[in-house]
Order: structure tokens, then sequence, then C-alpha cells
């Protein structure tokens, strides 16, 4: 840091300085304070989609008959079985 000041002294003098030194310190000012406008703009649009939307979510309408939806937890049709045919049909015994 003190080369740096030692080159700048050289480079423009002992009468330049103060006035460089001055530009400087208003251009790093200028630099901040818009930083700070750019955060709080962006921070405020933030809290402008954090609030909670007016619009309320409306219960599911029915599915459509016979669709998919309308089959999920149902359990599936069972066909009565034949009078007849069933008592006739011998069954194998387990090997």
């Amino acid at each position: 840091m003190a080369f740096i000041f030692v080159v700048a002294l050289i480079i423009f003098g002992p009468k330049k300085l103060p006035e460089i030194g001055r530009q400087i310190g208003r251009a790093m000012n200028e630099f901040k304070r818009a930083s700070n406008e750019f955060k709080a703009q962006v921070e405020s649009e933030i809290s402008k989609l954090d609030i909670p939307n007016e619009h309320q979510i409306m219960a599911p309408s029915q599915p459509p008959v016979g669709s998919i939806a309308t089959q999920i937890g149902e359990p599936p049709p069972v066909a009565p079985p034949a009078p007849s045919e069933s008592a006739a049909v011998a069954k194998a015994p387990d090997a």
C-alpha cells in the first residue's frame, strides 16, 4: 500500500494527490449509494413476492364417471360365480 502511495506521489505530485484522493472518495461513496439502492429495490421486490396471494384454492371437482381417477381406491368389480359349473368341477389334491 505504501509502495502504491509513493508511486502515485511521484507520478501525480504532491499538489494533485489530495484532489485525486477526493475524487476517488466521491466515486466510492457514489458506488456505495448505488449498491445500497439496488439492494433495497431487490429486497422490496422480494417482499412483494412473499405476500400471500389473495386467490383461494378451490376444492377439487369430481372426476368424470368411469375415469381412472374414480377407480382409484375402489375395489374392482367381481363377477358372480356360475351356479352349477363351480360345484361340478373336481379339485385336484395338493401335491
